[in-house]
């Protein structure tokens, strides 16, 4: 274990960015799987009593999934920036640190706005089912909550292109403690 501790997290950060990838899968996925719960429990209600709107409803369902692959679009930009994807990890400590972050950070992002965008899309919803002609204007509610969740992608994106555009500075020094 010892080895396993040096090698991923010492050495180098590819324990560090990997950790960073699966957070922001994992607060991705879930809030994803929230909000779609919420939109389509809305949904549900919605089409017991008028069916011929389905069409209608399955976009405003949908629509709080897309932070899940937001997050995978971000694992998997860690991933191949790292070298990770090609089999072969580039990744300094620090660098490592820096990616964990972003994932978790980005991952937060996606996992609420998920979660807010399932509200959004049960509130179209509702909306849509007692006024099926308004249902163009209705998509717009969610619509604005994803553009946070575009937000955090692409500044993951950046961020990710910045850490791992820093060069490997100087080995610091540091001095021994006296007694």
């Amino acid at each position: 274990m010892e080895a396993f501790w040096r090698i991923y997290f010492v050495e180098t950060g590819t324990g560090w960015a990997m950790i960073g990838a699966m957070m922001a899968v994992m607060f991705g996925g879930v809030g994803s799987a929230f909000g779609i719960r919420i939109a389509g429990g809305q949904a549900a209600g919605a089409l017991s009593e008028k069916p011929e709107i389905f069409g209608k409803l399955l976009i405003l369902m949908a629509l709080p999934g897309t932070q899940g692959f937001y997050a995978f679009i971000i694992a998997v930009f860690i991933a191949s920036k790292t070298g990770l994807l090609a089999g072969k990890p580039v990744v300094t400590p620090l660098q490592g640190i820096g990616l964990l972050f972003v994932g978790i950070c980005a991952g937060i992002v996606e996992w609420r706005s998920a979660i807010y965008q399932g509200e959004a899309s049960a509130a179209a919803i509702s909306m849509t089912a007692r006024r099926p002609d308004q249902s163009g204007r209705a998509i717009l509610i969610p619509a604005l909550v994803e553009t946070y969740a575009v937000i955090a992608l692409l500044a993951a994106i950046l961020f990710i292109t910045w850490i791992m555009g820093i060069q490997a500075a100087a080995p610091v020094v540091v001095p021994a403690l006296t007694q």
